[in-house]
């Protein structure tokens, strides 16, 4: 994300995104349990996902972390006006790794850093 389009200050509400919601995104919430300034929730954007994204989610986040670009283009696709203002930033994390596995978590909190500072 480019320092013109900064988070919002108050962004608390983090929805993470990937095909499946087994592995990254679920990850990526479970980094965020317990967590004093963030509550984060995952879904995936397939049919079989284990929680699919819906406009409950949407309208929830104060910001959408992806984990592809394809995720993104498919919440723009199927969400379109909800989406307006809401920032939706790509971690860029392959579907290659397994839930809560240390180098998925690394990279998470490497990519997230950036965007959040009380991280």
């Amino acid at each position: 994300m480019s320092k013109e389009n900064p988070l919002p200050a108050e962004a608390r509400q983090l929805l993470f995104i990937c095909s499946q919601n087994r592995w990254r995104s679920l990850t990526a919430e479970r980094l965020f349990d317990e967590h004093p300034h963030y509550e984060a929730r995952s879904a995936g954007t397939e049919p079989g996902a284990r929680v699919r994204v819906a406009a409950g989610h949407i309208g929830w986040a104060d910001v959408i972390f992806v984990m592809e670009r394809r995720h993104a283009d498919i919440l723009r696709d199927k969400f379109g006006e909800a989406l307006a203002g809401k920032p939706i930033i790509n971690l860029r994390i392959p579907d290659k790794f397994q839930f809560l596995a240390p180098l998925l978590i690394d990279l998470l909190r490497e990519r997230l850093r950036e965007h959040l500072t009380q991280l």
